[in-house]
């Protein structure tokens, strides 16, 4: 079992960037694909990265593409999702998620899930 931690929202203009972390315990995380989504209200968890377990395959939504970038430390175990240029349009919780499943670009693929951090951007 993996339990996910994490930290790292905030409030930014359009434009800036932030880094999200994503903090997880048990000693199997190198065996997981890490995901990350996101939420705004009254919208469904949609996917924006993931990436496999040894970091070398990345995945990404279309609307993040050249702005996001996930990667992992495996020795710390965290995944990170750096976000640049951000838009209004991407404020939102985002969650981090774990999964044993290969490819997996849907949060019904993902079985362990943090509890999400707020991300604000002002225009």
């Amino acid at each position: 079992q993996v339990q996910l931690v994490e930290s790292g929202g905030g409030l930014v203009q359009a434009g800036g960037s932030l880094r999200l972390s994503c903090a997880a315990s048990g000693r199997t995380f190198g065996s997981y694909v890490m995901g990350w989504f996101r939420q705004a209200p009254g919208k469904e968890r949609d996917f924006v990265a993931a990436i496999n377990w040894s970091g070398a395959h990345t995945y990404y939504a279309d609307s993040v593409k050249g702005r996001f970038t996930i990667s992992r430390d495996n020795a710390k175990n965290t995944v990170y999702l750096q976000m640049n240029s951000l838009k209004p349009e991407d404020a939102a919780v985002y969650y981090c998620a774990a999964s044993l499943r290969s490819l997996p670009t849907t949060r019904f693929e993902y079985d362990y899930w943090g509890q999400g951090t707020q991300v604000t951007v002002s225009s």
